[in-house]
């Protein structure tokens, strides 16, 4: 599944992310550009590993609810009288 882009808002956020991370922390000034491009080599390189991570955690999430709601209505069964007329 490819990912859609992010919203406009968001990703001007990330990208002023990345200027002040490498102003910070590397004393570099990053164009935007240049941070735009860090963006999307990131989100191709790590995006997808990312991604199915996340649907691994949900499948995982998901088995146990289903799990949890097999153990409620095994609880609803009725039991079977085994005499005849009770």
């Amino acid at each position: 599944m490819k990912m859609k882009k992010f919203p406009r808002e968001q990703r001007e956020y990330v990208i002023s992310q990345i200027q002040q991370y490498f102003q910070e922390e590397r004393g570099e000034e990053l164009g935007h550009l240049a941070s735009e491009q860090i963006l999307d080599f990131f989100l191709k390189t790590i995006g997808p590993i990312v991604y199915n991570q996340a649907v691994d955690d949900c499948r995982v999430l998901v088995m146990d609810r289903v799990n949890a709601l097999e153990d409620e209505l095994y609880t609803l069964e009725q039991p079977l009288t085994t005499e005849r007329g009770r």
